[in-house]
C-alpha cells in the first residue's frame, strides 16, 4: 500500500522517506521543491512535484493513488521569519494543512502523522515542556502549527482519522553515511551555522544572549539527531497500524545543552577555532526549552540510538564537508 509523504524532499522528510523505503514501504513524495531537493530521495522513491495550495490537483492525486496513510512535513519553519511574514506561515502551514485534511477526509485516509513543533509551547515554566502542559506560542510559526493540530484533532473526531502529532525539539545532524542532511545554505540552526563557520563559509557565530539564568548564561535546548527523529515517525506509523488511538507526543531526549557547549563541541570536532561574538538576546527566546520525553518511549517503544551531542555534531560536520566539496 502506498504512503503519501508531503514535503518528503526536505531535510526531515527525506530522512523519514529513506527509512520508510528501507522498511519496505512504497512511498510517494509530494513536494513543491521550494526548499527540498530531488537529490535527497536516495532510494528511488516516486516524486510528484506539486503544491498543497492546488486543491484541484490534490484531489485528483488522492483519487489516483488511494492513499490510506499520510505523513505531512510540508511547511515553512523559520520562527523569526514568521514574525515578519506571518501570512506566509498561515498560508503555507495552516491553510495548506486544511487543504490536505480536506482531501484526506474526502478520500478516506485512515492514518495521519503530523510534523509539529515544540514552538507550540512558547516559553514553558522552568523550561520543561510536557504534552499535557499549556500551549502558548510566541510567534506565528508556533501558532500556525498549533492551529493545524487543532484542525487535525477535529477532523479525526468527525471522520475517524487516527493521527499522531509529533512535536519536535531541536533537530540536528545528518545521515551517518552522509547521503542526506540539511541543505539550506541560509539555515539558522546553531549546529549548521557553526559547522559553516568552521568551513569558512561564515565569518563568525553569534551567541544571542549570555545573561540567561543557566549555568553558563546561554540558552539551553534539547538537540535530537535527525535519524532518531525519523525513527520516531516509523514507530508512530507502527502504532497507528496496530490500531493505536490519536495522540500528541514530544520528540526529544529530555535533556539539553547550552549554546556555548554546542560551539565548543563543533570546534573540537572540526579542529577550527572560528570567531564567536556575543550579541543581545533575541525577543521571545526562552532560557531553556527541553522535552518531557517519557510518553513517546512508553507509548511507542521508541528508543533513540544517537543520543549524544558529539555524534549529532560529527554527522552534521561530515555532511557539511561533503556539501562544501561539491560546490
Amino acid at each position: 500500500m502506498k504512503i503519501l509523504v508531503t514535503g518528503g524532499a526536505g531535510y526531515i522528510g527525506s530522512h523519514v522517506v529513506r527509512q520508510l523505503s528501507e522498511a519496505g514501504y512504497q512511498v510517494v513524495v509530494y513536494d513543491n521543491l521550494s526548499t527540498g531537493s530531488a537529490d535527497a530521495l536516495v532510494c528511488g522513491e516516486q516524486l510528484v512535484v506539486g503544491d498543497l495550495a492546488d486543491t484541484a490537483r490534490l484531489d485528483a492525486f488522492f483519487a489516483e493513488h488511494g492513499f490510506r496513510t499520510v505523513l505531512h512535513f510540508a511547511a515553512s519553519i523559520v520562527a523569526p521569519e514568521s514574525v515578519t511574514a506571518p501570512l506566509k506561515y498561515y498560508t503555507n502551514n495552516t491553510r495548506n494543512t486544511l487543504n490536505l485534511l480536506t482531501a484526506c477526509a474526502k478520500h478516506g485516509v485512515e492514518r495521519f502523522i503530523f510534523s509539529s513543533t515544540a514552538a507550540v509551547y512558547g516559553m514553558p515554566e522552568n523550561g520543561l515542556a510536557a504534552e499535557d502542559g499549556a500551549t502558548s506560542p510566541i510567534n506565528p510559526y508556533g501558532t500556525s502549527k498549533l492551529m493545524s493540530e487543532w484542525m487535525l484533532r477535529d477532523v479525526g473526531l468527525a471522520h475517524g482519522l487516527r493521527y499522531v502529532a509529533l512535536r519536535y525539539f531541536n533537530v540536528a545532524g545528518a545521515d551517518p553515511l552522509a547521503r542526506m542532511g540539511q541543505r539550506t545554505p541560509e539555515a539558522t540552526h546553531l549546529i549548521k551555522v557553526s559547522c559553516q563557520a568552521a568551513l569558512g563559509l561564515r565569518d563568525q557565530v553569534a551567541i544571542f544572549g549570555t545573561d540567561y539564568p543557566t549555568p553558563d548564561g546561554t540558552g539551553i535546548r534539547d538537540y535530537i539527531h535527525i535519524e532518531d527523529l525519523a525513527a520516531a515517525h516509523l514507530a508512530a506509523l507502527g502504532y497507528l497500524e496496530r490500531g493505536g488511538e490519536s495522540t500528541v507526543l514530544n520528540v526529544g531526549y529530555g535533556r539539553g545543552e547550552s549554546v556555548r557547549e554546542v560551539i565548543e563541541v563543533v570546534k573540537r570536532i572540526s579542529g577550527v577555532d572560528f570567531p564567536v561574538v556575543e550579541a543581545p538576546r533575541r525577543p521571545g527566546d526562552p532560557a531553556m526549552l527541553v522535552a518531557r520525553a517519557e510518553r513517546i518511549r512508553l507509548l511507542l517503544g521508541w528508543s533513540p540510538r544517537y543520543d549524544d551531542l558529539a555524534t549529532i555534531i560529527g554527522d552534521a560536520w561530515r555532511w557539511e564537508q561533503k556539501l562544501t566539496a561539491a560546490r
